[in-house]
């Protein structure tokens, strides 16, 4: 028979196990409002009609005529880079409060393409991670056509800004570029600040960091077909994907093979940095897409076993909605072809 402590007992556990489940669902509700892209497909459009090759077809034609389809993981290579410059594990960003998704997506891309050249050889020390206030800021202001000094439009941005700045390509062409994890003067970048983010995304970079960023810059091209993005990736090449396409209901649950489903609607911007194939015994077509979010907003089985937390494969039919938007990127510091598949880099299979 029940005792009237064992019924009060069962009674406190479904009530604190509802409590927890609210502010759980709660929580990931809240987190899932602070994504921060703005589509600007005009600025986009501004933008392309200043690249000589616009695309990836064009800029990596090469890399289109030789990819085969390989599954690549460029994650691995964040990984390596990050454990010889900084002695311990990368770990998944996280963007916080703020809508810095953009900036975010881009640093990451940035980050990824300079640690697969320090893997594969073409640079000797491995790099440091990109700093994202400065290409959030920048990407507010300066990388605006016309250029704005002060945005008081609330938080995010969009892609082809990004890419306008980390390019260097703003009407001042002695600003913008890349900026990294680490002291510059008076301005420390170590660590992400939300409160830099907003001044800078504000009021725009300071005018000597902005120059100090035009000293290193990156290539960025559009990414408009699974095609590209495979070839992109398959040499080396990460993709910022900025679209409204959403994955998954909450609590968000990865399946068997680490893929979540389309979902809700998100103004969002994300890095695809791996790639696998149906034809690889893979199950299906898909890219491992990196969010900038806590780790655990999502949960569930990983394919393979290293694949990075807080990140979930999404299938070619959802990827090739969100590139049909028009606002992805390759983000680079070269596109000519390049073979990955080193036994030793562990990259490609």
């Amino acid at each position: 028979m029940w005792t009237i402590s064992a019924i009060a007992f069962v009674a406190f556990a479904a009530i604190a196990g509802a409590v927890i489940e609210h502010y759980t669902r709660k929580l990931l509700t809240k987190v899932d409002s602070g994504f921060g892209y703005q589509p600007n497909p005009e600025g986009v459009r501004l933008f392309l009609g200043e690249l000589a090759q616009p695309t990836f077809a064009e800029a990596g034609a090469d890399a289109m005529k030789n990819a085969v389809g390989r599954d690549t993981f460029l994650y691995r290579a964040v990984n390596v880079a990050h454990e010889r410059k900084y002695g311990q594990p990368w770990k998944s960003w996280d963007q916080g409060s703020a809508g810095t998704c953009v900036s975010f997506a881009f640093a990451l891309g940035e980050y990824t393409a300079e640690a697969v050249d320090h893997v594969a050889g073409k640079i000797k020390q491995p790099p440091a991670a990109c700093a994202t206030e400065p290409i959030y800021g920048g990407s507010r202001t300066a990388a605006r056509i016309p250029p704005m000094s002060r945005n008081n439009g609330g938080d995010g941005s969009y892609g082809g800004a990004a890419a306008r700045w980390l390019t260097g390509r703003c009407e001042d062409k002695s600003i913008g570029g890349v900026l990294y994890r680490q002291p510059y003067g008076p301005f420390d970048l170590s660590t992400y600040s939300i409160q830099l983010s907003r001044d800078w995304g504000r009021n725009g970079v300071p005018l000597e960091l902005a120059r100090e960023a035009n000293k290193r810059k990156a290539k960025c091209v559009q990414v408009q077909t699974w095609q590209e993005l495979c070839a992109a990736i398959e040499r080396g090449t990460p993709v910022a994907i900025c679209s409204t396409v959403g994955y998954g209901p909450t609590p968000r649950t990865r399946d068997a093979s680490g893929f979540l489903s389309r979902g809700s609607s998100w103004s969002h911007a994300m890095l695809a940095w791996a790639v696998r194939h149906k034809e690889n015994g893979g199950g299906r077509d898909g890219a491992l897409i990196q969010n900038s979010w806590y780790v655990q907003w999502v949960s569930g089985p990983r394919w393979p076993d290293d694949q990075p937390e807080g990140s979930f494969w999404a299938s070619r039919q959802d990827v090739e909605a969100a590139l049909q938007q028009g606002d992805s990127w390759a983000i680079g510091t070269s596109y000519e072809w390049r073979d990955l598949q080193n036994a030793d880099w562990g990259l490609a299979l």
